[in-house]
């Protein structure tokens, strides 16, 4: 059993040591020789996965053919902005016994895809899952148990996944709503924008847990609307993601909101986006372009785009909740 894993961000780390609980061939990918190279020389990276180390067992290459080769399980730990390049990549390099993973999560911006639509315009793959829950990766490296989401049609995925994933620290539940899922995973991360926005005007948890609560409606009618489960807002992907992102400042959107509500300064919210890869303003773009093209009615989305792209006022969030029917 070979396990291949497409990105040696914090993510994909905390997965190789999920998985290396059951399997004994596992490798990460990464395009970055200067990423390989310290990650082979500390047997970890410290400045996205602090004091974790990968084990020797688990091999670390920048050759892509080589990565995926012979690999029963693919799975796809990268920014949603690349997953495009990826399966392109993929293209032509692996046949209908495969089975492909996606925790990335995002919507691409030009087309308003979502990430297994992007993979699948240039992979022909059955055997396709999307993962997603609350879970830090550093909680899921530490072992701390995490309780995560798995998304498929496919009943040989969702076997294989529960036999090589699934353990005494990890559990999975696992739903056919793909699109319900996704929808979760990507816009939990703005709305995590929003809340730090809140928390950084020194408004109450109070205030915190009414705009989580009158989102959480939000998102289970853009589910509905989309063709989704809308019963999918109460799984691990929804509601569960949403408590854990929208509410602690290990959240990288979190805390971007907490530096935009707390006035930090330009320069020191534009350095932090520049060194760290926040997915809800990528996805912000995109769902807002998306909820307009489905003409979806969804006015949090229009004020936290215009808070972060157009200058309005933050504290329109507090009047928008109080007059929110």
């Amino acid at each position: 059993m070979k396990v291949t894993i497409l990105g040696t961000g914090a993510y994909g780390l905390a997965l190789s040591l999920m998985f290396n609980k059951k399997v004994n061939d596992i490798v990460l990918w990464t395009k970055f020789e200067e990423e390989k190279s310290l990650i082979d020389k500390h047997r970890g990276n410290d400045k996205v996965l602090p004091n974790v180390k990968i084990p020797e067992n688990i091999h670390i290459t920048t050759d892509f053919d080589s990565a995926i080769n012979g690999a029963n399980l693919i799975v796809i730990a990268i920014p949603a902005a690349y997953v495009d390049d990826i399966g392109k990549m993929l293209k032509g390099k692996i046949d209908d016994k495969v089975h492909i993973l996606i925790a990335s999560k995002g919507i691409e911006r030009d087309t308003c895809s979502f990430v297994h639509d992007i993979l699948l315009r240039n992979v022909d793959c059955d055997n396709l899952a999307v993962i997603s829950g609350p879970s830090f990766a550093s909680d899921i490296a530490n072992m701390h148990p995490i309780g995560l989401s798995v998304a498929t049609k496919s009943a040989k995925t969702e076997k294989l996944l529960k036999e090589t994933l699934q353990n005494d620290s990890l559990k999975l539940r696992t739903t056919d709503d793909i699109v319900g899922v996704e929808i979760c995973g990507s816009i939990k991360n703005i709305i995590a924008i929003a809340a730090g926005i809140l928390n950084g005007m020194g408004y109450s948890e109070s205030t915190q847990a009414m705009f989580i609560t009158e989102s959480l409606h939000d998102i289970k009618a853009l589910i509905n609307a989309l063709g989704g489960n809308k019963k999918t807002i109460l799984s691990y992907a929804g509601v569960g993601d949403l408590l854990l992102t929208a509410t602690s400042n290990k959240s990288r959107n979190f805390h971007l909101g907490y530096l935009i509500g707390s006035n930090a300064g330009e320069d020191i919210i534009n350095d932090y986006i520049a060194n760290t890869t926040i997915e809800g303003l990528y996805t912000l773009k995109s769902i807002y372009k998306l909820l307009g093209n489905k003409k979806v009615n969804m006015p949090i989305i229009d004020l936290i785009h215009d808070v972060i792209y157009k200058a309005r006022d933050p504290k329109e969030l507090v009047t928008f909740l109080m007059t929110k029917k």
